[in-house]
């Protein structure tokens, strides 16, 4: 049993998982999603799940990798991989988000015509990667200190990619820390770039492209990339889950 389970083993259950998710408004959460790029599904955790997630970092026997941004130039702070069997919780949240988020990803295909389709079931599309010989899990929990920040970019990690993945903040803006928004840009044919803030509380879950999205033009649709990062911490201390529901070669 892992450390989530031993705290509060009712928070780790799939049924409770689904059923947070499944009590969500995903009509309109999709209209946002699709019209904006992101959509906010708030207090996706409570407070006590966001401090037991947090908590983990420093244990190192739920984590494959260990990453220092400034080595790579990704910016400047630091997150670690969950290996499988990742905590119950943020896998069965990323087993439930899945199929809520399958059906936008399957339209963004069919706008921007892309081929294949996206599986129902998260499990399936896991299979998907695996034969790609993409194997290591993504789910990833990020950690931040005054002065770091996460440059623009995508998390694609392989030729298959699912386009939606979905980051939860686990620390509260104004107690925890100052700074550190998230930022999503947009990068439009023949036109400047458009930024959106995420404004987030603890517990707050941003689901957002990951590479392109279709947008809906004078002349049918067309493709804009997208990049999305975190703003500089000024002070305080703050952590992020980030689900990806593609794994990595």
């Amino acid at each position: 049993m892992n450390a989530l389970s031993k705290t509060n083993p009712a928070i780790s259950t799939s049924t409770s998982a689904e059923a947070r998710v499944a009590a969500y408004d995903w009509t309109a959460l999709s209209g946002e999603l699709s019209g904006y790029g992101c959509a906010v599904i708030e207090q996706l955790l409570t407070p006590e799940e966001c401090l037991q997630i947090a908590g983990l970092y420093p244990q190192e026997e739920h984590f494959r990798s260990h990453i220092h941004m400034a080595r790579h130039g990704f910016g400047k702070g630091e997150y670690r991989y969950f290996k499988y069997p990742r905590p119950n919780l943020i896998g069965d949240l990323r087993t439930a988000l899945y199929p809520r988020l399958a059906g936008v990803a399957n339209d963004w295909n069919d706008r921007m015509r892309g081929r294949g389709r996206y599986p129902a079931e998260h499990a399936t599309f896991l299979k998907e990667c695996h034969n790609a010989g993409q194997t290591r899990p993504t789910p990833l929990l990020l950690q931040y200190v005054p002065g770091d920040f996460n440059c623009l970019h995508q998390d694609l990690y392989g030729d298959l990619a699912f386009p939606i993945q979905v980051a939860i903040l686990l620390s509260e803006p104004g107690r925890d820390f100052t700074g550190g928004e998230f930022v999503l840009t947009e990068q439009r044919p023949r036109m400047q770039s458009r930024v959106e803030v995420v404004p987030l509380r603890q517990g707050d879950a941003v689901a957002f492209a990951v590479h392109n999205r279709p947008v809906q033009g004078s002349k049918g649709n067309y493709r804009v990339n997208l990049r999305h990062g975190v703003s500089r911490v000024r002070s305080g201390l703050r952590h992020t889950v980030g689900i990806i529901f593609h794994d990595a070669k």
